[in-house]
């Protein structure tokens, strides 16, 4: 069996990619960046038993976790390890990203998202079997401000002004990385543009923060601090996003694996998309508090918590006017429709997860000093 490689292993969508390939025997090697608390492997093993809340953590056995780091020569690892990593066929999928989208993080963007890739493909190209193949995890929005269909197809590089943010940006330049080396290297490479990945369709967990759990996030703050307000924010109740269940990316990433012709560049994003307006009542139903979405709203007539709303909302403001369209054709002739797809009743056992998880984790903190005051 194939050698499944994965840099930025300990993120949201990879961890729960390498969870299924452990429980179908795969040999997985994950490459994690230390941080100040733990060391990798302890990363790894920490994110599998996150999102394995309500289940066994699948078999480790076949799970190698190595400390890397994505800019530098060899990834900083010795020659030899790399050598034995890459030996035989192996499938590389490429997630390591920075997620920060602003100005002032131009030069960590651009450098973790473009530098990094060239890096990753350099570090294949040099040590990979001619059988092995390269998967970039793009995003669907490197379609920027596109208002017709995005296609499966390249595009060419644009500046800033075609994107709502230098995130955006960033990835469309990476994909086109991927595409030098494929006409000038002819390495087997491979595109694939997530939408935002959400929680699990059948049973509503949810473990990420991004998109709009993030803003869920910041309500759910302010309604402890303020409840029982109503207050406006500045989001198009008729405009969507595109949320796909993490139990389907990983269904798709998992038939990526199995075949061995797959399509170019292919679009892992949701047949139907998720009104604004839905995900706004959800969170009124589910907290103590009263959204009211307004198309325009001026920043002149914000009360001061409207404001404080609209500036944790720097990123996901940008969004709330979208009513994006992706192609599929590619995507749905190598990968059959399954049922399985994202709706608002999914989208709402997905919020209320959330809520409770995160007011339960609050509980948990006062907890402490509760039992001191006693």
């Amino acid at each position: 069996m194939k050698t499944i490689v994965i840099n930025g292993a300990n993120g949201y969508v990879a961890s729960h990619f390498i969870n299924e390939l452990l429980k179908q025997n795969y040999h997985v090697v994950a490459l994690v960046r230390a941080n100040k608390k733990y060391l990798p492997k302890e990363r790894m093993e920490k994110v599998l038993a996150d999102i394995n809340v309500d289940e066994a953590i699948a078999d480790t056995s076949n799970l190698e976790v190595f400390s890397y780091s994505l800019l530098d020569k060899n990834f900083s690892m010795p020659e030899e390890k790399l050598k034995e990593i890459f030996a035989g066929q192996v499938d590389y999928f490429h997630f390591a990203a920075s997620l920060k989208y602003d100005e002032k993080s131009i030069d960590e963007i651009f450098s973790t998202n473009i530098e990094g890739v060239e890096n990753s493909i350099k570090i294949f190209s040099e040590y990979a079997s001619p059988d092995s193949r390269f998967f970039y995890i793009g995003t669907a929005y490197s379609c920027g401000k596109t208002t017709t269909l995005f296609e499966e197809k390249f595009y060419k590089n644009e500046d800033i002004t075609h994107f709502r943010n230098y995130y955006e940006q960033s990835k469309r330049f990476a994909e086109n990385v991927v595409k030098k080396h494929i006409e000038k290297s002819g390495i087997e490479a491979y595109i694939i543009r997530l939408a935002q990945v959400a929680g699990h369709e059948r049973t509503g967990i949810t473990k990420t923060d991004y998109g709009i759990f993030d803003f869920a996030k910041r309500i759910f703050s302010l309604a402890s601090r303020y409840p029982n307000e109503k207050i406006r924010v500045h989001v198009n109740p008729e405009s969507t996003q595109n949320l796909i269940p993490i139990d389907t990316v990983v269904k798709y990433f998992m038939a990526t694996v199995k075949e061995e012709q797959v399509p170019r560049i292919m679009n892992f994003v949701a047949n139907q998309s998720i009104r604004n307006g839905h995900i706004i009542s959800q969170l009124n139903r589910l907290l103590p508090i009263e959204l009211i979405p307004q198309k325009k709203l001026n920043r002149k007539e914000m009360t001061s918590l409207e404001r404080l709303i609209s500036a944790g909302m720097s990123f996901s403001e940008s969004y709330t006017e979208t009513d994006l369209t992706f192609d599929t054709t590619e995507r749905d002739k190598f990968i059959q429709p399954n049922g399985s797809t994202m709706n608002e009743h999914a989208v709402s056992k997905m919020l209320a997860y959330f809520i409770t998880d995160l007011s339960e984790k609050k509980k948990m903190k006062k907890q402490p000093v509760a039992q001191l005051s006693k």
